[in-house]
């Protein structure tokens, strides 16, 4: 039971977004998404299994730190205890240093393969991780970017549109990021 999930939805200044956890950490979190079936899809799909539950006190903290960014407060996911369950090795050391960046720091999906001592084809590598991570926000894939300035991609509710409101949000100058046709990002 100890790695059982449980799940709670959350209203954000963005939409509704859903946190899970397990006795050992943060165990997924999806963004803001425009309705609660979307977002509670989203978390059993990445958490199959999880059960609705009211959140304990110290994911309670999480939960309203989130609001508070979503809200544009400058808040600090370093110290969120988490449970990734089993990663690909590389993929866990990109996750290890990305925690590392703070509020409105970016950096480059080829900066980060480069940190790890890895050559610049693994670039495409730190992007695949961006993509599968299961916590975003606490593991904030939005602040790494693509090179010569480029956004990238954003595999959260809104795409790459939601990628640049969150940095927006940080202070970081994206400039315009077109969204798809049918693509929604954050309402906010």
């Amino acid at each position: 039971m100890g790695r059982q999930s449980r799940y709670q939805l959350f209203e954000t200044a963005a939409g509704i977004a859903a946190i899970g956890w397990n006795r050992n950490g943060i165990t997924g979190l999806r963004l803001p998404a425009p309705s609660e079936y979307e977002a509670e899809r989203a978390i059993l799909r990445r958490l199959p299994g999880a059960v609705r539950a009211e959140p304990p006190a110290e994911v309670r903290a999480v939960i309203d730190a989130a609001i508070r960014y979503f809200a544009g407060e400058r808040v600090d996911f370093a110290d969120v205890p988490i449970d990734m369950g089993e990663q690909n090795p590389f993929f866990a050391q990109v996750y290890d240093r990305v925690r590392q960046l703070g509020w409105g720091d970016t950096t480059t999906y080829g900066a980060i393969a480069q940190m790890l001592g890895a050559g610049p084809e693994y670039a495409r590598d730190v992007g695949q991780a961006m993509a599968k991570n299961p916590i975003p926000l606490i593991v904030p894939c939005h602040r790494v970017t693509a090179a010569g300035g480029k956004i990238g991609g954003f595999s959260a509710p809104g795409g790459s549109m939601s990628k640049a409101r969150m940095l927006e949000l940080e202070g970081v100058a994206t400039g315009t990021v077109e969204p798809p046709p049918a693509q929604q990002g954050f309402d906010f």
